[in-house]
């Protein structure tokens, strides 16, 4: 018998293929996710959270695969750290090419994550490539913690809201793989 996430995960997955913005459960907070490879489902989602294209987005994937080719242009000693820091709530922000400028923030860089939230791994999975995760806020205000949070914030300008709950609480660390410093330590637990 069928999971009865998997209907959910394989709906939410849809409206990502569609350009659609997805409400999901992340590790600490409620995030947005989209098709960073869809620069109208790019630009509506930081529309609505009223987020500037050069503060770039998070992108999640469904394991370390995903973003081989960010990995490839590390060290093999990074690479082992960052590898071993997932499934987790640790950001990593490492070098890449072939991402859109509104996802990068017009860098030569991206912030990725494998995350340790099984559900946000099933989406990823069940979507064939990394998508867009980014918290569920407008910018600069406290995220959802809440699936009823984020609807109160974002009601029908959100395509689909996918069941899930959180697997803790506070937003992922994030370090910069080159320097290996510490950009944001995790808040809250």
């Amino acid at each position: 018998m069928q999971n009865p996430d998997w209907f959910s995960v394989h709906r939410a997955a849809f409206w990502i293929g569609a350009g659609g913005i997805v409400a999901h459960a992340t590790e600490g907070v409620w995030g947005l996710a989209c098709n960073p490879f869809n620069p109208n489902a790019v630009d509506r989602l930081l529309e609505i959270k009223n987020r500037r294209e050069d503060q770039g987005l998070i992108l999640i994937g469904a394991d370390a695969k995903m973003f081989a080719s960010q990995l490839a242009l590390l060290s093999e000693e990074t690479r082992l750290l960052i590898e071993t820091s997932w499934p987790g709530a640790h950001t990593w922000i490492v070098p890449d090419y072939s991402y859109p400028g509104a996802v990068s923030g017009g860098r030569d860089s991206i912030a990725v994550r494998v995350p340790g939230h099984e559900q946000a791994r099933n989406l990823c999975a069940r979507v064939g490539h990394p998508i867009v995760s980014t918290s569920a806020n407008i910018s600069g205000r406290i995220p959802a913690h809440t699936a009823l949070r984020a609807r109160m914030i974002f009601g029908d300008r959100v395509d689909y809201y996918l069941s899930g709950e959180l697997s803790r609480r506070g937003a992922s660390r994030i370090s910069d793989a080159r320097s290996l410093k510490v950009v944001r330590a995790t808040c809250g637990d």
